[in-house]
């Protein structure tokens, strides 16, 4: 973990959807500029990703700010970090949302968390992500995601079966809904909810959960983040789909091939000291472990 700074330049992306969005931008736009920034404001966080995308495709160099304040939940993170996937920006999340892994600061603390980014005082923490490659109608086709791939069954009746291998050994089989492979980011994603285990944020590591597999024998797997994995469709009874993040979705088919690796290029999000991922698990999760929410003692008396 680092410092970052120091910024001449934010961009406020937000989601005006979300009850108070729109008043916090205002807030947050007329705050920075009185600190010398050059500030832009955008309404749509996803409008914006797509404008940016569709630049980019026909070979402009869209302007990229020094800092990215994010308004909304993790949903909007994600979506900023798809904006500049090929070129991440400090990213400080301002939580509006429901629950807010990514999105870690609290939406009452945003002028202290803004004046430690600019102080230099804020902990940067570079957040894993994963690169996929596949092909479809003959194309090779690439993708980043931040929080997970998963390779998933059609709405159409019977399981995936997806084969695996981590670099040149295979692992295993899987008769499942489906088969996620997350980052530490999105290990409290969807992997969660499909039963994977919690995994501190800054580590680098791959983790592979299988979604309601038949066999009860296949658990979660936390892999090396140097080691390549390769999903095969082996069968499914119509064209299942690869997820990004859970926003763009890829038809593939039988026999396909999903490479996924660690991206060398992390993203750096920023959090207020004192807002460290175990407090946000505790908060988020409701974790409490007995009636007694105080903090204890490191040391008894």
């Amino acid at each position: 973990m680092s410092r970052a700074g120091p910024f001449a330049s934010a961009l406020v992306l937000a989601d005006f959807e979300k009850s108070g969005a729109r008043a916090l931008a205002g807030e947050l736009q007329g705050w920075l500029a009185r600190r010398g920034l050059s500030v832009e404001v955008r309404s749509d966080v996803r409008a914006f990703g797509l404008e940016r995308q569709r630049a980019e495709a026909r070979g402009e160099a869209p302007a990229r700010p020094d800092l990215l304040v994010v308004l909304g939940g993790d949903g909007a993170i994600l979506s900023a970090a798809r904006a500049f996937s090929e070129a991440p920006v400090p990213m400080l999340g301002i939580n509006l949302g429901q629950v807010g892994f990514l999105a870690s600061t609290p939406a009452a603390s945003w002028r202290e968390a803004l004046a430690s980014v600019l102080a230099g005082e804020a902990v940067v923490e570079p957040r894993m992500r994963l690169e996929a490659e596949w092909e479809s109608d003959g194309e090779r086709r690439r993708a980043l995601a931040l929080n997970e791939f998963t390779l998933q069954r059609s709405s159409q009746q019977g399981m995936l079966q997806a084969a695996l291998w981590a670099g040149p050994d295979w692992v295993t089989n899987y008769r499942a809904d489906g088969v996620i492979v997350a980052t530490p980011s999105g290990s409290t994603a969807y992997s969660l909810s499909a039963g994977g285990p919690i995994l501190e944020p800054s580590l680098e590591a791959l983790l592979v959960t299988p979604i309601c597999p038949q066999a009860l024998s296949n658990r979660p797997l936390v892999l090396p983040a140097g080691v390549e994995l390769t999903l095969r469709v082996e069968a499914a009874t119509s064209d299942p789909t690869l997820a990004v993040d859970g926003h763009d979705y890829h038809r593939l088919s039988e026999g396909a091939l999903v490479q996924v690796r660690r991206h060398p290029v992390p993203v750096p999000m920023l959090w207020l000291r004192g807002m460290d991922p175990y407090r946000r698990l505790r908060e988020r999760l409701g974790w409490a472990g007995g009636p007694n929410r105080e903090r204890p003692a490191l040391f008894g008396p």
